[in-house]
């Protein structure tokens, strides 16, 4: 565990095992330790980085909104600093939007790409009912409290800041996904809070891309089933891509 200056912050990040450098992109309101039920069976294989985003964990905020842009900014300078070089990009939710951010903004960074759960537009999300902050706060708060630099109270706003970027943000079109060089593998549960049409529209949209669908899981199947997402990610980034006996929907693309 250790922590990098940035432009903007000092980000923290855990270090673990041998390999292709990966980087591991948490979602909103948790941090790294959200992918405890994944790493180890992950840095068995890779030698994978774990950073707290802005305002997340051990990593502090910084005054204004979250945007994909800041946060994405943040990843391409912690990448240059940590890794000091291409690497493995699996993020999940908010995190896997910045890892698309990224693979767009800096493809040269990117070995491999895996998106879960994650969206390119905030129309992809279904709508709820609205987030009670207060809720939020009560459930995980602590939790936030106990790594967090800022102290307990300031998750409310951490809160708050995610809840307003995810209504505004990322606006990203389905033809921008062309620019994705990166071969990537696309996850989401059939019950995820991201729609199969938005997540069918986001593999369809980069060239070089695979789909998984998780049966039986929500917006959290790296948790619900991590042997088995686990297991997907260190396979798809691990092998060489099968030759496909009889293409259709990818027939276009190269062998």
């Amino acid at each position: 565990m250790a922590t990098i200056e940035l432009s903007q912050l000092r980000a923290w990040y855990d270090e673990r095992g041998d390999g292709e450098p990966l980087v591991l992109l948490h979602g909103g309101a948790v941090d790294a330790r959200f992918f405890d039920p994944n790493i180890d069976a992950l840095a068995a294989r890779f030698h994978v980085v774990a950073p707290d985003l802005r305002g997340h964990g051990h990593t502090p905020d910084v005054d204004g909104p979250f945007t994909y842009e800041s946060l994405a900014q943040d990843a391409v300078e912690f990448i240059e600093a940590v890794v000091d070089g291409p690497a493995h990009l699996v993020g999940h939710s908010i995190g896997g939007g910045v890892a698309l951010h990224v693979a767009l903004r800096r493809p040269d960074l990117v070995l491999g790409l895996v998106l879960i759960s994650a969206a390119f537009h905030h129309s992809g999300q279904i709508a709820v009912d609205e987030i009670d902050v207060d809720q939020v706060v009560a459930a995980f708060g602590a939790s936030y409290g106990e790594v967090s630099p800022d102290g307990e109270d300031h998750y409310g706003v951490v809160v708050t800041k995610e809840i307003e970027m995810d209504q505004r943000e990322p606006t990203l079109e389905a033809s921008d996904l062309a620019g994705v060089t990166a071969r990537t593998l696309i996850m989401a549960g059939d019950d995820d809070l991201i729609t199969l049409e938005h997540t069918i529209a986001l593999y369809r949209g980069i060239t070089d891309a695979e789909l998984a669908i998780i049966p039986g899981t929500s917006h959290f199947l790296t948790q619900e089933k991590p042997d088995v997402t686990t297991r997907m990610v260190v396979d798809f980034l691990g092998t060489e891509p099968v030759t496909p006996i009889a293409r259709v929907h990818r027939s276009h693309h190269s062998s």
